[in-house]
């Protein structure tokens, strides 16, 4: 299957193990970004997975490239210009102290990408899937205009859209978001969003009170109901964290058809190693899951099971295959070594 997905990939400075930022003279460089990390999972699964994107000319723009390019993802459509690649620094939390992120992407080639630079009708021809997140329209004006020509064309040639919603409060305001995203909906096939991104990007508050920990799965229902039927999406998936700490979390996900709601197995992480990309790695999953399988349920227990599988892994990549997340999917979760 040929899968499509736009946005921006960054470089990641993290302090090594658990240091905090004040600690350190050096940092470890990672590649990832949310749209470049479900390309990867879906290159791993053996998809035809393309990212599209730009970045100056430069070794550390070409860096990116490769970084993609090690693992499978096809980066024709990567436009090589502008001035900056995008970074955002990680600091990883421990018990009860959360991780922290730190942006430095203002002015970065995508965010000042003009829609001369793409032929989104090339890109989607003969394409079966396309992937986007809010963060993208986030980052700036032109980035919004990018996602919606993308969309179009997608659209104009039947290819599946998915968004998973993603309200980044440090790139813009819920105002902000609604205003950009709600209009994006429409061309939207599979949401994927938690509680949090569906009331800030969309309008919508699920019946559950996570920070407090009633954590029911039911009390989605209905808002995944609302959102379909305002916006006609085949799907509305959601992850469902339960943060015991930065350090232990629970972990499963739920997903509707407009009429069927199944909620899939539950995860208890612990420890967990590195949690960014874990809902991006739900995102591959999800797609790899509704592209292959029979069923809707299969597609979920697939996509929970490799983005519990991700938060063991360091980096913003995904970097498990679909005959690891099936045995993980099928019940062998007792970590042994595999001879």
């Amino acid at each position: 299957m040929k899968i499509i997905t736009l946005g921006e990939i960054m470089l990641r400075l993290s302090p090594e193990g658990f240091k905090r930022f004040v600690q350190v003279d050096s940092f470890d460089a990672i590649w990832g970004g949310g749209e470049a990390n479900v390309a990867v999972s879906c290159a791993n699964y053996g998809h035809d997975a393309w990212f599209v994107s730009k970045l100056p000319k430069h070794e550390i723009g070409q860096a990116a490239v490769n970084a993609l390019r090690r693992y499978g993802v096809h980066t024709d459509h990567i436009v090589r210009g502008g001035d900056r690649v995008g970074i955002y620094y990680c600091e990883t939390g421990a018990s009860m102290r959360p991780s922290k992120v730190i942006y430095d992407r203002a002015h970065s080639a995508i965010a000042e990408a003009d829609a001369s630079d793409f032929d989104f009708d090339a890109i989607m021809e003969g394409a079966d899937w396309f992937h986007w997140s809010g963060i993208t329209p986030a980052i700036s004006d032109k980035a919004a205009e990018l996602t919606r020509l993308a969309c179009e064309a997608a659209k104009r040639h039947g290819v599946t859209v998915s968004v998973d919603l993603n309200f980044r409060k440090k790139l813009w305001t819920s105002e902000k978001a609604q205003s950009v995203m709600r209009p994006l909906m429409q061309y939207v096939d599979v949401c994927i969003g938690n509680e949090e991104d569906a009331e800030l990007c969309l309008g919508f508050k699920p019946d559950a009170d996570v920070e407090g920990g009633n954590t029911d799965a039911e009390g989605y229902k209905g808002i995944f109901a609302a959102m379909a039927a305002e916006f006609g999406f085949k799907y509305v998936a959601s992850t469902l964290r339960e943060s015991f700490s930065a350090s232990h979390n629970g972990w499963k996900g739920m997903i509707y058809d407009g009429k069927d709601f199944y909620v899939s197995k539950r995860y208890d992480i612990n420890p967990i190693v590195d949690r960014v990309g874990g809902g991006d790695s739900f995102s591959g999953g999800l797609i790899h899951g509704l592209l292959t399988m029979p069923s809707m349920a299969d597609a979920l227990e697939f996509a929970v099971a490799a983005s519990a599988l991700k938060q063991t892994i360091n980096g913003d990549f995904n970097l498990v295959s679909a005959e690891e997340v099936k045995a993980l999917a099928g019940g062998a979760a007792n970590g042994r070594v595999q001879r």
